[in-house]
Formats: C-alpha cells, sequence, structure tokens
C-alpha cells in the first residue's frame, strides 16, 4: 500500500513561482516511481512530469519543459515540484501519483494508466 498527500497549491501572478509537495506513506518499503498530473476544467488529465526511483532520470511535458523541475528526497519520502515562469495555462489540480518497481528503472512515463496510487490534488490557480 501507498499513501499520498499533496500540498503547496495557491493563487499566483503569471512569471511567478511555486513549489509543490507530495508527502509519500509507505507500508512496504518497496522502491517506487512518482509523477505529476494536471487537469484544467472540462479538459482531459495531462501529464505533467515524472521521476524514477534514485532521482537519476526525469521526464517532462513539451508544455513545461524548461520551467518545471521535479525531484525528491528518499530519506524524507517527498517528492516536489519546482514551477517558475508560471502561465495561465498552467491553472489546474495538481495530483501526485506512484507506482512500485523492482528497481531504480532507467526510464519512466507521464501516462495515467502506469500509475496504481493518486494523492487528493491541490488546486493551483495563475492569474494573468
Amino acid at each position: 500500500q501507498l499513501h499520498l498527500v499533496e500540498s503547496g497549491g495557491e493563487l499566483v501572478q503569471a512569471g511567478q513561482s511555486l513549489r509543490l509537495s507530495c508527502a509519500v506513506s509507505l507500508f512496504t518499503g518497496s522502491p517506487y516511481a512518482a509523477g505529476w498530473f494536471r487537469q484544467a476544467p472540462g479538459k482531459a488529465r495531462e501529464g505533467v512530469s515524472c521521476i524514477t526511483t534514485g532521482g537519476a532520470n526525469t521526464h517532462y511535458a513539451d508544455s513545461v519543459k524548461g520551467r518545471f523541475t521535479i525531484s525528491r528526497n528518499n530519506h524524507t519520502n517527498v517528492v516536489f515540484l519546482q514551477m517558475n515562469s508560471l502561465k495561465a495555462d498552467d491553472t489546474g489540480v495538481y495530483t501526485c501519483a506512484a507506482y512500485y518497481v523492482p528497481t531504480d528503472n532507467s526510464r519512466c512515463d507521464i501516462l495515467a494508466t502506469t500509475y496504481r496510487y493518486w494523492g487528493q490534488g491541490t488546486q493551483v490557480t495563475v492569474s494573468p
């Protein structure tokens, strides 16, 4: 079992920065990969970024590449999403998710079907 709780969502102005956090509670202690997703009203969920078990490899959607950075602290089991140069189009509910893996895989993906465990989401609103 694995439980995730997001925090850090706020109302900010375009051009500003924001960092989201995802606290992960593990019952098995097994390695896991993690990712961030977002969904705007009336639109489908979009994969934003993912990170492998050891944090060596990451992947980003083209819409956020160069502006967002995903990272993790495996001592505290917290996954972060640093968001810079925010745009109005970044507005949405941001959700972290995870799936167990046997090893530190060399790559991850941002397909929602890959992930088994999901957080409740945190609202990010970017004012133009």
